[in-house]
């Protein structure tokens, strides 16, 4: 299975293919018009940025019933959506920064669903087909300004609240892989997409008879129970199972 990376190498940002120790850069734009060239860089030259950038990121509110459960909510009927802007994306490394609005920030573990083909009003049996892959996502939340509001656009939308990478892979089956969330080594949040109460392909048809997902659109499927606050100096890891560990420290 492939790895489609964005990265910076002397000033200039390419896409690229992850190779453990090596990256073999394209020209193009993946998936569909990009060719590998011939040139191969060394991973530590380079520096990893969000793997896709987004006109938008769709995210998917209480999809695990046990997070439903925790926060005191009911189980929604059909998915709960909320929008988070571009402006929000950071990629693997990059600090989250957290507001002075906010007394409390919580991490949230999520699977990314990246959009490879136009979708609109797309049928659940062949919304995989509008898939380019998949992703690690922290969908960065201001719990408290989240229930002062009483809606989610403020809490979920400051700069840097939405991290995403390290890559965006190719060919997983969506259906179970573990999703975790570790705080500075340790473990606070483990599930599988099993449990997601809506699957992925009902996520893609749902969303998109609403709006039309463009290549490189996001959508964020929800969060396991275990959220909790994150402070400056700590480290949070988004590790999927088939993808790998995204790594984001908050200052």
């Amino acid at each position: 299975m492939r790895r489609f990376i964005r990265f910076e190498h002397q000033g200039k940002r390419c896409w690229g293919l992850w190779e453990d120790e090596w990256v073999r850069p394209l020209e193009g734009t993946p998936p569909h018009e990009a060719r590998e060239l011939d040139t191969r860089l060394k991973a530590r030259e380079v520096r990893l940025l969000a793997p896709c950038d987004p006109s938008k990121v769709v995210a998917v509110g209480l999809n695990y019933r046990d997070h439903a459960e925790e926060t005191g909510h009911p189980i929604p009927e059909e998915p709960l959506l909320f929008m988070k802007p571009s402006t929000s994306v950071i990629g693997p490394g990059e600090p989250i920064r957290l507001p002075p609005s906010s007394k409390r920030v919580d991490y949230e573990a999520e699977l990314g669903v990246v959009i490879g083909k136009r979708a609109f009003r797309v049928p659940e049996e062949r919304a995989l087909d509008h898939v380019w892959g998949y992703t690690c996502l922290n969908d960065v939340t201001a719990r408290d300004l989240q229930s002062k509001d009483g809606q989610w656009t403020r809490s979920k939308s400051f700069d840097t609240f939405c991290p995403i990478g390290p890559w965006i892979v190719e060919g997983l089956d969506p259906s179970d892989l573990s999703v975790e969330g570790w705080l500075n080594g340790e473990p606070r949040q483990r599930s599988r997409t099993r449990n997601l109460i809506f699957p992925v392909p009902r996520l893609i048809c749902f969303v998109s008879h609403i709006m039309t997902l463009l290549p490189g659109d996001v959508i964020a499927t929800g969060t396991p129970s275990g959220i909790g606050p994150v402070k400056s100096g700590d480290i949070f890891e988004v590790r999927i199972q088939g993808i790998g560990v995204l790594e984001n420290p908050v200052a």
